[in-house]
């Protein structure tokens, strides 16, 4: 009745409840075996772990990644090339610029999966044993660099802009590398350290 104060269990609460309990249950029990096959099948599966081969400066170099792992993960935490620097993680810095198959890209916006069968050059690649490449020895002589974050991915941007351009002007060095962000405001000195490396590589200096 309406004006009862302690109704009780209706009906329909009753059956809402015993089908919720049974749900419940059957979830349950599908969460424990979900979770009985997945330690079978251990960590690595969990994660969707697997082992790929990336060719990293001239050596192929195995990594375990992720689905979601980014070419700057994998080189910065799989293989401790820490000279791509992550800094805005978001593509828009430039500080983790390394070259795949020659050009300029930005590692933290592939994926390493993706990066397979191509050739990944990062700035620990450019040197020859102690002989610095003329970009990088261009940068020190000119003290292209300041805090030091943005310098790998500018060196890597002038090497890839010199490979397509050895002699650019002015205004194509700054296009070359305007992608990427000096928080230090050293641009002037890196516009002139790229004019040098490029007077060098094509024997004008």
């Amino acid at each position: 009745m309406a004006d009862d104060p302690n109704p009780g269990i209706s009906r329909r609460g009753f059956l809402k409840g015993v089908g919720g309990g049974l749900l419940g249950s059957a979830a349950l029990g599908e969460g424990l075996i979900g979770a009985q096959v997945a330690a079978a099948a251990g960590p690595e599966a969990i994660r969707g772990l697997q082992t790929i081969q990336l060719s990293i400066n001239g050596a192929a170099r195995p990594v375990l990644v992720e689905p979601r792992t980014t070419l700057l993960a994998a080189l910065r935490d799989q293989l401790q090339l820490t000279g791509a620097k992550e800094v805005c993680d978001r593509g828009q810095c430039g500080a983790c610029t390394v070259l795949v198959d020659g050009e300029a890209v930005l590692a933290c916006m592939i994926l390493a999966l993706d990066a397979r069968g191509h050739e990944i050059i990062t700035v620990e690649g450019l040197a020859q044993g102690e002989q610095l490449s003329p970009v990088q020895q261009a940068f020190v002589e000119h003290d292209a660099l300041m805090c030091g974050f943005c310098t790998p991915g500018l060196v890597m941007a002038s090497t890839a802009l010199l490979r397509h351009n050895p002699s650019p002007t002015a205004e194509e060095i700054r296009l070359g590398v305007s992608g990427n962000l000096c928080r230090c405001g050293t641009y002037p000195k890196v516009f002139a350290a790229v004019e040098d490396a490029a007077r060098r590589m094509t024997g004008g200096g």
